[in-house]
């Protein structure tokens, strides 16, 4: 008697960037240099998890992002998706139906002529050539029901400079998911609202990725919402990463000297209360 074959679950998806590097040349009138803004840089993205790629302006966060979306080309490295390297094409027009960017300006990535549905539908018609008009419309009402933009019928009409800054930015991550995107690039998505409604979109960011397996690069200077919004953490200092591992060990027990100095410059909630706390007794001793 033959034994039944064991079901094996599927593996899972993955993202990799393998040993990539981008250098830019630069030109001073007749003298020419050379920018290295990546130096060797690799991990591998897997979908249902989150890494956070931390560091200040300029240290090279967003030309990886750019180069991952296939908006910059690698002086050298690989970009891989499961396991295989991306080319021309159509190879890449698949690529990009699969790894999606959400942008740090929500109104600069929304063309302002054009309304919210027409947004959403050009990814769906590039991505599914031959959808029906009904089919369309329901899809672009069910996104936007999913990133919380209700009414949807509405929302739909609207146009970028009639919403606020965190409902445009819902749109940018309804159009991300409008492809059927497995891996999302969050190029500091929260940086440029308010900080009343920031918790809101990383919220939303959290539960799309439970709810479709979603792998998620997180890009920030913000180690406090890295910690709590990703499983691990790549720390970035002038092109190299400098340290890495899960999130809650390097940010409670850092190794490299510059993971220890961002952490140093995050403000301290309860340092920031004494200094109020002292503000106030100062300014009451002054009241005649």
């Amino acid at each position: 008697m033959t034994a039944e074959p064991t079901a094996t679950a599927p593996a899972s998806r993955t993202l990799e960037a393998r040993n990539l590097v981008k250098d830019f040349r630069l030109r001073n009138g007749l003298k020419v240099s050379t920018l290295h803004a990546v130096k060797d840089v690799s991990f591998t993205l897997e979908a249902g998890r989150t890494i956070a790629l931390v560091g200040e302006s300029g240290s090279g966060k967003s030309t990886i992002a750019r180069m991952l979306a296939r908006l910059e080309t690698p002086t050298s490295g690989q970009i891989l998706l499961d396991g295989k390297a991306t080319g021309g094409g159509r190879s890449v027009a698949a690529y990009r139906g699969d790894v999606q960017m959400v942008f740090q300006d929500p109104f600069a990535s929304l063309n302002p002529f054009h309304s919210i549905a027409h947004h959403l539908e050009r990814p769906l018609k590039i991505h599914n050539p031959g959808i029906s008009r009904t089919e369309l419309r329901r899809r672009v009402l069910e996104l936007l029901d999913r990133v919380r933009l209700v009414p949807s019928d509405r929302m739909a009409e609207r146009r970028p400079h009639e919403l606020s800054g965190g409902q445009r930015q819902r749109v940018a991550i309804a159009r991300a998911l409008a492809p059927g995107a497995q891996f999302i690039i969050a190029d500091e998505p929260v940086s440029m609202l308010d900080v009343s409604i920031r918790l809101g979109v990383l919220n939303l960011l959290a539960q799309l990725q439970r709810e479709d397996h979603l792998g998620v690069l997180y890009i920030t200077h913000d180690l406090a919402t890295a910690r709590h919004f990703s499983d691990e953490i790549l720390v970035m200092y002038h092109g190299d990463i400098v340290e890495r591992g899960p999130a809650d060990h390097v940010i409670l027990d850092p190794q490299h000297e510059y993971t220890r100095t961002l952490l140093g410059a995050a403000p301290d909630p309860e340092n920031q209360g004494m200094l109020r706390d002292q503000v106030r007794r100062e300014l009451a001793a002054q009241q005649p």
